[in-house]
């Protein structure tokens, strides 16, 4: 579903140039998920970021779903995101202005669709976070996990092919890691969606299909 082959990516310090990931391959079969652990620096969020598009990789070709993203302008790597690819990030980047139903809507109403379509997808993916009472509070009213939760439905909303998780957990307590991670990947299953997951969190990592480790730019098999 997701290939990458020989994944270089480098930046400029202003010094030197800083390699962060060297020549780096991974294939995500569709429905699976894969967590990447790794010390602080080692390029984690760099690496999810050029999976996603959501920056290019110096070279080396990514394929999702048959198409080499690297051979894409960038107004079709927008379709792209808004169609096949949801994210999360640590700190979910939602918009305070907005409500939760209207910050769970952004991807839908960026991609122009229907009213009815917009409001159908939102109140059912509303209904699995559990916010039904909270739709249309404002996102300052939230609590972390609350916020997270509005995070995981911005992402699910558009039925994805594959998200990527930034460590959606950082931020959270234990428990609301815990609980937060678990809905995370029931929403994935019931999506039928890949994830891909960067955390330092071990026992969250251990309950993904499969466990990589990020080191000197490449990837090996975990064992944790």
């Amino acid at each position: 579903m997701l290939i990458c082959k020989n994944i270089c990516k480098a930046y400029d310090d202003g010094n030197t140039k800083v390699s962060i990931l060297n020549n780096l391959n991974l294939e995500i079969k569709s429905g699976e998920s894969i967590s990447i652990i790794g010390a602080s620096g080692s390029g984690k969020s760099t690496l999810l970021h050029v999976l996603s598009s959501l920056d290019r990789a110096d070279s080396g070709d990514i394929i999702l779903d048959n198409l080499f993203l690297s051979e894409i302008n960038e107004n079709e790597l927008c379709k792209i995101r808004l169609r096949k690819i949801g994210f999360i990030y640590q700190f979910h980047h939602l918009i305070n202005e907005l409500t939760v139903k209207e910050n769970i809507a952004l991807p839908l109403m960026i991609d122009k669709k229907n009213k009815s379509e917009i409001s159908s997808s939102v109140n059912k993916v509303i209904e699995q976070v559990d916010l039904k009472k909270r739709e249309n509070f404002q996102i300052e009213k939230l609590s972390g996990g609350e916020r997270q939760r509005v995070a995981i439905a911005r992402s699910i909303v558009h039925d994805p092919k594959i998200i990527f998780a930034d460590e959606p957990t950082g931020n959270l307590d234990k428990n609301n890691a815990r609980n937060i991670f678990a809905l995370l990947n029931d929403l994935a299953n019931y999506n039928k969606s890949s994830l891909l997951m960067a955390t330092h969190d071990l026992d969250i990592a251990s309950k993904l299909n499969k466990s990589l480790i990020l080191e000197n730019g490449t990837l090996i098999e975990g064992n944790i």
